[in-house]
């Protein structure tokens, strides 16, 4: 299954109405309440678009946190809105238009489940309603919370995450931990997610350039970027992530002191951008660590391809596309223990208990210093990643599932 293929399109018999899904993507909750949708999702949620427009489904993305999701899904084929409204009521009154002939609406973790539920509610009962959860409700591992108003927004956050979870026709689970967590919040039916691997990642070449030419292509690139980062004759050390004290920089930045004698010295990069970037730059700055912070990226998964170490130093619960993209590339991953990673990742990786920065130092330097067992990550980590459902593997079974669901909808 080579992520750089063609799709396969289906064709719908003649006369037939293709089907229109309204896909809602929603916010997780951060420490200051609810933000926009993670890179993981955006990137899950384009890559089905893509895979299912090219099967032949009309489908609309709808979202009211990033006005910049149109440029998101560029090329597509999908129709994008930017919901309007300052509250969740007004909010689900926008989306109620948009999902006026729609035959199925797809919302993407709990805060849009329950934005969707709202629309679909009281007059659209039939319309089948998918919620995909791609981690936990809630803010996930992080600082511990310090306030009881903390501690109130999670449990209100868990109460309507159960609540989306019994409204859902099904609860789509990235991982098999998630959809045991669904079914303890009541889901009805829960599966487990196809993921779908993105045609026009790091890894495709031109459609009509040789493997050659795009291996040259990529490396000349690569090259130019990491001279730019200042890595060109030092070894690269990646993780990428938003930076808000849940994702295990601290422990990255930690970790980074052991290598610091090593000649040369790796550059740990952290591509991201957060509220906490000011204190991580000021404890780079007092500790003279060999680390660099890079600011939000477009080219992130490109560079993480050129690593020769990528890390995912925090717990995640949900599905990795860190951890998926180092595999693909085959750049020997170092990654915490816990949560959705070991699923995914299997014995392709290195995995170590999550926030012991002794034992991810230790790791690193082991990968650093060991050619043969980078090698035979390398390889493992490629093998691992065509075991994957490709985009189209996806795309046709999620489609599948809405043809399900539309046509028991049709028999009620």
């Amino acid at each position: 299954m080579s992520p750089s293929r063609t799709p396969a399109p289906r064709r719908s018999p003649v006369g037939a109405r293709s089907t229109h899904a309204v896909h809602v993507l929603g916010g997780t909750e951060g420490p200051g309440g609810e933000e926009g949708p993670s890179a993981d999702t955006t990137a899950y949620a384009r890559s089905l678009a893509q895979g299912l427009t090219a099967r032949g489904a009309r489908i609309t993305v709808c979202s009211r946190h990033d006005p910049t999701l149109r440029h998101a899904f560029t090329g597509t084929g999908a129709d994008v809105r930017v919901l309007r409204g300052r509250t969740e009521a007004e909010t689900a009154v926008s989306l109620r238009a948009v999902c006026q002939d729609a035959d199925l609406v797809h919302a993407h973790g709990p805060h849009a489940g329950l934005l969707a539920a709202l629309a679909l509610a009281p007059g659209r009962r039939c319309t089948p309603l998918v919620v995909t959860w791609h981690a936990p409700p809630g803010p996930g591992p992080g600082p511990a919370r310090a306030t009881r108003a903390d501690a109130a927004r999670e449990l209100v956050v868990r109460l309507l995450a159960r609540r989306v979870a019994r409204t859902a026709t099904v609860v789509l689970g990235a991982t098999t931990a998630l959809v045991d967590a669904a079914r303890r919040s009541g889901a009805r039916d829960a599966r487990l997610a196809p993921a779908p691997i993105p045609f026009d990642g790091p890894h495709a070449g031109p459609p009509d350039g040789s493997a050659d030419e795009a291996a040259d292509g990529a490396e000349a690139l690569l090259h130019k970027v990491r001279a730019g980062i200042g890595a060109l004759d030092r070894p690269l050390v990646m993780a990428v992530g938003r930076l808000d004290g849940r994702r295990g920089h601290d422990t990255a930045l930690t970790a980074s002191r052991a290598w610091r004698g090593l000649d040369p010295p790796p550059l740990l990069a952290l591509a991201g951008e957060g509220p906490q970037r000011a204190a991580l730059q000021g404890r780079i700055d007092r500790e003279a660590l060999p680390v660099r912070l890079l600011g939000r990226r477009d080219d992130a998964l490109r560079l993480l391809a050129g690593a020769d170490v990528a890390l995912v130093p925090g717990r995640c619960q949900g599905r990795s596309l860190v951890a998926q993209e180092a595999l693909r590339s085959g750049v020997p991953l170092v990654a915490a223990d816990g949560g959705g990673v070991p699923e995914l990742v299997s014995d392709a990786a290195v995995l170590v208990p999550w926030g012991d920065a002794d034992s991810l130092a230790a790791a690193v330097l082991t990968l650093l210093t060991d050619h043969d067992r980078r090698a035979e990550l390398s390889r493992a980590g490629r093998a691992r990643a065509r075991t994957w459902p490709d985009e189209d593997d996806a795309a046709a079974q999620v489609l599948s599932l809405y043809d399900e669901l539309t046509q028991a909808a049709a028999g009620r």
